[in-house]
């Protein structure tokens, strides 16, 4: 064999080489451009999707809130209507429809609020500044705010927690979170309970865990899933003669996310409903 003949062998050698390095890197590049497009697709359908989703999200909540609108609007208008009238109306008559009117103003007003702050929740929560705050100073404004709502339901509140609990949050949040689970046991759970707020396990390097329990009736267990839920009302008459705008559970949950905890719900044994819920430390 001429030196000639080799050169030109190890050149063909490493022109092969070369075209089947190139061959492997070119469907390399054209497996990663057909990888990338597919998850460009899935991406695209997944967005797709997520704004679907959205669009019925917020449809039904257009959808729920026009028809919680629809009962005190036409109780006051019929109320009105009732006080125009040519027929004459005494005035313990026009007290009565007076207060009824004033009574679904203020169910109305409730809605607007409790709409405005969950929406504000979902879509600009970082509008809510956070400070260090104290757990127990929300929760004892919340069980003074209702304890005369409280006492005439015959409902005792015990506040447990052990010591003081600082997290960093928004104050105005943490007294929503309780309010509203106090509030919920007091109007639903029955007359004649206690409600208990206690830590459900010791706290860690990151959260407090604190679990809000009353002795009262409970649920059906079919109902815990969706107890979260906007608009939810279990027992549709009851819910509405007590008022409430079917919005403070869903509010709960929300808050209890925006500071960076979970919560979920049971059916306590012997009675009543459990709340287990966290907040992070900061």
């Amino acid at each position: 064999m001429t030196p000639w003949t080799l050169v030109t062998m190890i050149l063909l050698g490493v022109a092969l080489a070369t075209a089947m390095w190139l061959a492997i890197g070119l469907k390399r590049q054209l497996k990663r451009k057909e990888l990338l497009r597919k998850e460009a697709e899935e991406s695209k359908q997944q967005f797709m999707e997520e704004q679907a989703r959205n669009r019925q999200l917020k449809q039904e909540m257009t959808n729920n809130i026009a028809h919680e609108l629809k009962t005190p609007v036409s109780s006051i208008r019929g109320y009105l209507e009732i006080l125009l009238g040519d027929k004459p109306v005494d005035e313990s008559q026009r007290k009565y429809f007076l207060e009824r009117c004033y009574s679904q103003t203020l169910r109305l007003s409730d809605l607007i609020n409790d709409v405005a702050l969950i929406n504000k929740l979902e879509e600009a929560n970082d509008l809510f500044a956070k400070e260090p705050v104290n757990v127990q100073s929300y929760i004892e404004e919340a069980i003074t705010e209702l304890s005369f709502s409280a006492e005439q339901h015959y409902v005792t509140i015990h506040n447990d927690l052990p010591g003081e609990i600082t997290i960093n949050g928004n104050g105005m949040l943490l007294y929503t979170i309780f309010r509203n689970l106090i509030e919920n046991s007091i109007t639903h759970a029955g007359d004649h309970i206690e409600v208990h707020i206690d830590c459900y396990q010791p706290e860690d390097a990151t959260h407090y865990y604190l679990r809000l329990y009353d002795t009262g009736k409970g649920v059906d267990n079919e109902y815990l899933p969706k107890l979260f839920d906007r608009f939810l009302r279990i027992d549709e008459g009851r819910s509405r003669k007590n008022g409430g705008t079917g919005l403070g559970l869903s509010i709960v949950k929300h808050a209890v996310l925006f500071h960076g905890g979970d919560i979920y719900v049971k059916n306590r044994e012997g009675g009543g409903l459990e709340f287990f819920f966290s907040l992070k430390k900061s």
